[in-house]
């Protein structure tokens, strides 16, 4: 599914006031200051939210730690058991993962969304723009500087899940696996549009779409699965964050319960689990 197609998508799934089009360009300019301004208090605000984290928030990282720790130590027999598959997953489903993924075609998407929301004045479109590009960007500028931090070896280098070449300026090659990029991007999209629906079988599907680049990436072995499960947790921890900052600077609202992210492990004989509510 092409950028433009879900933007179609959007427009029409939401109310909008496109035939309205007799713009006033100052209202336009207003309107666009005032979105450009949110996009990087989001940003801000995502970032300052650790120093006010409280016992629940803290419990969340832990379980995300955690979570990530235990897939860790299987990473490698996970990658090998995508091997036994890797041949038989269309190339259409690992193209799309791996393209929509993609920096430039998510802010192409992204753009598009809030474009479409301010020459048609659909405030709530204008908003869900605002979320999508500030969630994206802060968790995009936050892979960058993980990776180079971390610099985990890639599985299609050869190396196993434990091998790391940390601390350099510049990303090196098949040494920038944690966390995944295309994983963050393509799931902070999925998440941030499903707010825009409360049918709980529209949000599975679009969140099943979201999962896809992540998928693809572990197939195409440029990353391991605790690359992708961070990095699908950690964007809806970034969307979140900004979407509770919005709440105060629009009139449209997503988030008319107080339901907050909560996590619960369960155990059992030689099994674990992990169940996200958000």
């Amino acid at each position: 599914m092409k950028p433009f197609i879900i933007i179609l998508f959007l427009l029409f799934a939401i109310p909008s006031n496109a035939q309205d089009l007799n713009i006033n360009k100052d209202n336009l300019w207003n309107n666009f200051t005032y979105d450009m301004g949110n996009v990087l208090g989001g940003i801000g605000h995502a970032y300052s939210r650790p120093f006010h984290w409280q016992g629940n928030d803290w419990a969340n990282l832990g379980y995300m730690v955690a979570g990530t720790a235990v897939l860790f130590t299987v990473d490698d027999e996970l990658d090998h058991w995508v091997g036994g598959f890797r041949e038989d997953v269309p190339d259409f489903l690992v193209d799309y993962g791996n393209e929509y993924g993609s920096p430039e075609n998510n802010y192409m998407f992204t753009g598009g969304v809030y474009l479409a929301g301010l020459f048609t004045k659909n405030e709530k479109l204008r908003r869900t723009g605002v979320l999508l590009i500030a969630s994206a960007t802060a968790g995009g500028f936050l892979q960058q500087v993980s990776k180079r931090l971390i610099g985990r070896a890639r599985p299609k280098s050869g190396e196993s899940s434990n091998e790391f070449d940390p601390f350099h300026v510049k990303r090196v090659l098949n040494y920038d696996s944690f966390p995944s990029g295309h994983a963050m991007l393509a799931f902070t999209n999925a998440y941030a549009i499903a707010k825009q629906f409360k049918n709980p079988w529209v949000k599975a599907g679009i969140y099943t779409v979201g999962l896809i680049p992540g998928f693809a990436r572990v197939t195409d072995r440029f990353h391991w699965v605790s690359d992708i499960a961070f990095s699908t947790v950690l964007s809806i921890f970034i969307v979140e964050s900004i979407d509770r900052y919005l709440d105060s600077k629009y009139n449209e609202k997503y988030n008319d319960t107080q339901k907050k992210l909560s996590w619960n492990l369960s155990f059992g004989p030689g099994t674990m689990g992990v169940a996200v509510r958000f």
